[in-house]
């Protein structure tokens, strides 16, 4: 039996979960609940809005089927862009506490592997009766806002509504033709007038994201390697580069879920923001930035820091990957944390915001429908669903799961980059350190995209160093794969 065999990694896979604390199965009494949950929600109520005459539309990944947003954009008399995003109404069938919620809450997330996907909810909710599936009508959780001219969200608000997705596209067909490096998208051509549509989302997008790059918003593009699958067995690592409809549908839920931030701040309800703090190794930061002829302030600037970043990409695009990946590494994870109303804001260092929530993936990611059940409560004017220290507590959980939700998708990557390696002992390659602490050095090579320590000659070695590598050993099992630093 080959031990390039996909179930495999799959196996490697569930050990890692119940190692870090997530579940790989649903329980019975998940399965219970699941099947009394036979159709769609239907609530009808005047705070309901029908909007399903609207040309909504999804952009996801190819395979995507638990849908969690459409989007719809319009001009308005004034001249400014009215857009609205549509998000999954989830809580309307998942209720809080009840047997499904609790597995959503102990994983946080759902877990992509590259081998098998570990949905957060049943696949008959987050692919079926709970994601915005094409040509069927959905409640949902809308955000409207105005943005004017300049890319700045002028007005919003929040709402329930009624919708219906009128095509279902993917970012890598929708990307060439809004570079006109290809055709509309199939789908796309099905809805009339749906071509002007994307065009007009595209725009805005494009002006918000030039005001958060004015106010300091990082361009990075950093290098996410998954494994490629023929026949059950691994062939190869590809990275997916971020593209321009990637960009469309990042920018108009950055606004999004700033807004739902707002939303809560004005009704005096509690909130769980994403925040990245101001990075603790800004001297390690000045000293790459040093080494490529840059200077940068003593003190973290997320404006410098962007000019430097989009100056980079100007004058090396090919490297580019490297250094965003280095500068990744060195601002720190994200996190979640409690915001009370009233409270300053830490804000989002990376995106350059100060309010900032997960709002629009409720069928993938907790905090979302954390914050979908706190809206819901706002607008119904009673009280918060969660008390803060309920929500100080979710918001450390959710980090901690996330984190370890990384560490899983980590492991089955090097784990299938094991694969392609195991007979490759002793090559060279080029690589880049992309880690140092006292837990020790990680590099990449560039070629496979293949990630792995220095167990030798790691010594004053630190991230953003070039080296010249030669693999040592690997460990398919535990996803291993050291390196000798030959510098």
């Amino acid at each position: 039996m080959s031990r390039h065999k996909k179930y495999n990694l799959v196996n490697i896979a569930e050990r890692a979960m119940s190692f870090h604390g997530l579940e790989s199965f649903f329980t019975d009494e998940v399965m219970d609940q699941l099947s009394n949950i036979t159709s769609t929600a239907n609530e009808t109520s005047e705070q309901i809005k029908d909007l399903r005459h609207l040309m909504w539309c999804s952009i996801d990944n190819d395979d995507s089927i638990d849908l969690d947003q459409i989007t719809y954009a319009e001009l308005t008399k004034a001249g400014d862009f009215r857009v609205f995003v549509a998000v999954a109404d989830v809580d309307a069938l998942v209720k809080k506490d009840t047997p499904i919620d609790q597995h959503a809450k102990l994983n946080t997330t759902s877990i992509y592997t590259g081998v098998k996907l570990y949905p957060m909810l049943p696949e008959k909710l987050s692919t079926d009766l709970t994601s915005l599936s094409p040509s069927e009508d959905r409640l949902a959780m809308v955000i409207e806002m105005v943005i004017n001219q300049k890319g700045e969200v002028i007005e919003s608000d929040v709402y329930r509504a009624k919708v219906k997705n009128q095509a279902k596209l993917d970012y890598n067909s929708v990307a060439p033709w809004l570079e006109q490096n290809g055709p509309l998208p199939l789908a796309a051509g099905k809805v009339a007038g749906l071509d002007k549509q994307l065009l007009l989302q595209d725009e805005v997008a494009q002006k918000l994201r030039a005001v958060r790059n004015n106010y300091g918003a990082l361009e990075l593009k950093t290098i996410q390697a998954r494994a490629i699958m023929k026949n059950d067995s691994v062939v190869g690592m590809q990275d997916d580069p971020k593209n321009r409809a990637h960009e469309l549908i990042e920018d108009l839920m950055i606004a999004a879920n700033s807004s739902t931030a707002n939303f809560l701040i004005q009704k005096g309800y509690p909130s769980l923001r994403r925040v990245v703090r101001s990075p603790k190794r800004w001297e390690r930061i000045v000293a790459v930035a040093r080494s490529l002829g840059e200077r940068l302030p003593d003190k973290p600037d997320s404006k410098a820091l962007s000019a430097f970043m989009l100056k980079r990409k100007e004058a090396d695009p090919l490297r580019f990957p490297d250094i965003s990946l280095t500068i990744v590494k060195l601002l720190g994870r994200g996190e979640y944390v409690l915001e009370m109303p009233g409270e300053s804001a830490i804000g989002h260092f990376g995106l350059a915001v100060t309010d900032y929530s997960h709002s629009t993936a409720p069928n993938r990611r907790f905090p979302d429908l954390i914050t979908q059940r706190l809206v819901k409560a706002a607008l119904a004017k009673q009280p918060s669903p969660y008390n803060p220290s309920e929500l100080n507590i979710l918001a450390d959980h959710c980090t901690k799961q996330e984190n370890s939700a990384d560490k899983v998708e980590r492991q089955v990557r090097k784990s299938a980059s094991a694969l392609l390696l195991i007979d490759k002992i002793g090559q060279k390659y080029e690589g880049l350190v992309t880690g140092a602490s006292d837990k020790g050095t990680w590099a990449r090579i560039f070629s496979p995209i293949v990630e792995g320590k220095i167990s030798k000659g790691e010594r004053n070695l630190d991230v953003g160093d070039k080296v010249i590598l030669k693999l040592v050993s690997v460990d398919v099992e535990k996803g291993f794969i050291d390196f000798e630093n030959l510098d």
